[in-house]
């Protein structure tokens, strides 16, 4: 009896194996988004127009807007892009310590596009501002519900 009870949990065991090759699910993996041509502006009035601009016993800050183009090779749209990158001050210091992830593009489309990241470095800093090693990589499909507005309950 007891035989019969291990050949069929091992046949059990198989028969899941084997379905999984045929039975998988769609894998959201990130996808390298390659960026270049960077550059970066002040933040236009109607941006910064409201927004809070000091942080705390740290100071003032000036907002800027990082854009350059974005190239998506996968042939398929990536969503919520993470965009990676280090920004440097005119005195080779960091202006974002500790943070290697600047912000996030939505969305990317095959082939080559402009993206626009919206960023706040301490006033304290001098500028011209230096970008370096910035890259992007994001999903297939959409991994964060409530950071649309279509989500629905």
């Amino acid at each position: 009896m007891l035989g019969f009870r291990i050949s069929g949990i091992s046949f059990f065991a198989i028969l899941l194996w084997v379905s999984s090759f045929f039975f998988t699910p769609a894998a959201n993996a990130l996808t390298p988004v390659k960026l270049y041509d960077l550059s970066y502006t002040s933040c236009p009035s109607e941006i910064t127009e409201g927004a809070y601009v000091g942080s705390g016993d740290l100071g003032a800050n000036n907002c800027f807007l990082v854009r350059g183009k974005a190239k998506n090779m996968s042939g398929k749209t990536v969503v919520d892009a993470d965009v990676f990158g280090r920004i440097y001050d005119a005195n080779g210091n960091s202006a974002m310590e500790n943070r290697g992830r600047i912000g996030s593009i939505a969305e990317v489309p095959p082939g080559v596009s402009d993206f626009e990241i919206r960023i706040s470095v301490s006033a304290s800093q001098p500028t011209p501002l230096t970008l370096k090693q910035f890259k992007a990589s994001g999903f297939a499909s959409k991994v964060r519900p409530y950071y649309y507005d279509d989500f629905e309950n």
